[in-house]
């Protein structure tokens, strides 16, 4: 864990290869959102590893593809194809999705069809792992309480200071 100040494909880059200076070898999955820096230094670094585009994220992105009173049911039949015991069952609920919604929604369902692709890597994975690395849930639970614990404290005397709350704050979660 480092402080970095943008969130740039050198900055990524820079990190990433810090990691492997450190020891870091045989990395075969990465879960982010869809961070056009991030994506280009994890393909420079780690070029062995697949990478899944969080799919909470990209259901999010969808919501820019539909009216404010849109139906709900839409994205809730997307979303359930996350769901789904392997990569052809969740094939095979895409395209019935794809048949029902591309009269109403063919915005939508031309966005999804060219990037759905990015977010279903997980199923790759052994079943046991696809409920905790298709998203990046566990993470952004982690980043709110560190947000939270920071802004208790407002202003850290140095860059130091802030590293040891982080730090303390994911050992505490590592040991829970």
């Amino acid at each position: 864990m480092e402080l970095a100040n943008h969130e740039s494909r050198s900055s990524w880059k820079d990190f990433l290869m810090r990691l492997k200076e450190r020891g870091l070898a045989g990395v075969e999955f990465v879960v982010s959102d869809d961070h056009a820096g991030l994506k280009r230094a994890i393909g420079e670094v780690l070029p062995e590893a697949a990478w899944q585009r969080c799919y909470v994220h990209f259901l999010r992105n969808a919501l820019d593809y539909l009216l404010r009173k849109a139906d709900d049911d839409c994205l809730q039949v997307l979303r359930w194809i996350y769901d789904r015991c392997d990569s052809q069952e969740a094939q095979r609920d895409l395209f019935a999705w794809i048949a029902r919604w591309s009269g109403e929604y063919p915005k939508l369902v031309d966005w999804v069809e060219a990037n759905i692709g990015e977010t279903l890597t997980f199923y790759r994975l052994p079943r046991q792992h696809h409920k905790h690395l298709k998203s990046t849930n566990m993470l952004g639970r982690l980043n709110e309480e560190i947000r939270r614990r920071i802004r208790v404290v407002r202003i850290f005397p140095n860059a130091e200071s802030c590293l040891r709350l982080v730090r303390a704050l994911c050992a505490e979660t590592h040991e829970a």
